[in-house]
């Protein structure tokens, strides 16, 4: 069939819309007709070159939308199911899914490079050339065709439109602040950067008990929007944090730092670390461009402090319980997905979009398909 989707074709070039086609889904796959997508920093990344994979692509990896087409083999899903689709898939069975891991599965490798987990498209160009496409799940289409173990049900009165977030944002951040940092009832916890991983790390925190949330970002409109969704005091960056985090803390500082930043740079890893008080929690979810191999940190803290630095892949959390739970949080109040959703675009506004991302004008911008 003929789809229209947004395509990468290099490092620092923009999105082009073209019509596409593909194939129909193989054994273990499902064709999916896209309802919505969430426009997350990661593809940006793939843009900027700051993350790797193969050229040309069909951009995006958060997406929800309904089932058109089961191949063989697919037990659990079949035509008209409402699915989010996980930037991570599970296969269930690799030693990372066997002993509770599955957002480090080892499908979730293979599919960096974004060719199905067989080694081959399904997505291809008006000539035949075969495109990736993104965490092999392509979000940034009207129609897709992904692997079973990406896809999880969800029920059909969720919209649409802010549950595709919690394929990989809102999980993300969420999971940055409820698994990897274990926020307990009463910590005090900063948010380096308030975009949609922080507004995620920071619902999640307040969730969690955390009695006091001091979001760190250099946007007027991220840090009065962190405000609305749980932060109690908030700074421009990391210089005026630390003095304001010392007078409410009365010198304690933060017992869990969590670092969502657009794009992380190890020269300021020594102030982030600054903030945590001793035998605090760093957490660093956001990406690193692959070029950067030194860091600014004096490894003392580690050893007389008992301060320590962690990474987190998908908020370490598990998408086949996440993503139902956290859409049931949303039905009874407790996490504003829909509020998240700071303006909606056409497909073919994908490149302005990202233009009012990187401006800091959202919190999340989101493609709407139908």
């Amino acid at each position: 069939m003929n789809t229209t989707a947004a395509i990468i074709d290099a490092a620092h070039q923009p999105w082009s819309i073209e019509t596409i086609t593909l194939d129909p889904p193989k054994a273990g796959e499902v064709l999916v007709r896209m309802a919505a997508s969430g426009l997350c920093h990661s593809d940006d990344h793939f843009r900027t070159g700051d993350l790797a994979g193969l050229y040309p692509v069909v951009g995006g990896h958060e997406g929800a939308g309904v089932v058109e087409e089961v191949g063989a083999g697919v037990m659990d899903l079949r035509p008209g199911d409402h699915v989010v689709l996980a930037a991570i898939p599970t296969c269930g069975h690799c030693p990372s899914c066997a002993t509770g891991h599955s957002n480090v599965c080892d499908d979730g490798d293979r599919t960096m490079l974004g060719i199905q987990l067989d080694g081959t498209s399904r997505h291809h160009r008006a000539d035949g050339s075969d495109l990736g496409a993104m965490m092999c799940l392509g979000t940034f289409s009207h129609h897709t065709v992904v692997h079973q173990s990406s896809c999880v049900k969800i029920l059909d009165h969720y919209p649409l439109e802010s549950a595709c977030l919690v394929g990989c944002g809102v999980l993300t951040g969420w999971g940055s602040a409820v698994y990897a940092a274990r926020v307990q009832p009463g910590d005090d916890v900063v948010v380096v950067g308030a975009g949609g991983l922080g507004t995620a790390a920071i619902q999640g925190a307040r969730h969690a008990g955390a009695e006091r949330i001091l979001a760190v970002d250099p946007v007027p409109f991220k840090r009065e929007s962190a405000l609305r969704f749980g932060a109690t005091y908030v700074a421009g960056d990391l210089e005026e944090a630390l003095p304001l985090l010392e007078e409410v803390t009365w010198g304690k500082l933060a017992e869990r730092v969590i670092c969502t930043m657009g794009v992380g740079d190890g020269s300021q890893l020594e102030s982030v670390l600054a903030l945590a008080a001793k035998r605090g929690r760093v957490v660093v979810t956001n990406m690193h461009p692959l070029a950067e191999a030194t860091v600014n940190l004096s490894l003392t803290w580690l050893t007389l402090f008992e301060k320590q630095i962690v990474g987190t892949c998908y908020g370490s959390g598990n998408a086949r319980y996440d993503i139902p739970h956290l859409l049931r949080l949303s039905d009874e109040g407790l996490l504003d997905l829909a509020g998240m959703v700071t303006t909606t675009y056409p497909l073919e506004g994908v490149n302005q979009g990202y233009e009012d991302l990187l401006a800091g004008r959202n919190i999340r911008g989101v493609l709407q398909f139908e």
